[in-house]
């Protein structure tokens, strides 16, 4: 799972279902460190161990608030 890329698509999914304007703001606000994405023939995937571990951390935050 550490090496597994996963389409924009996926990374919405797993975020909440957020729309792609919402992706990119989250990619463009460096408060939130969002992972970036690896560009591969002009697409963006992520590695998904990157994604669930800021996943993680930001439900970890809400929980402490």
């Amino acid at each position: 799972m550490e090496r597994k890329l996963i389409p924009s698509a996926t990374v919405r999914q797993l975020c909440g279902g957020i729309s792609d304007m919402s992706l990119w703001r989250w990619l463009n606000n460096p408060a939130l460190s969002f992972p970036k994405p690896v560009v591969i023939s002009r697409r963006r995937y992520w590695r998904e161990a990157e994604v669930m571990a800021w996943l993680d951390a930001r439900a970890e935050e809400r929980e402490v608030a």
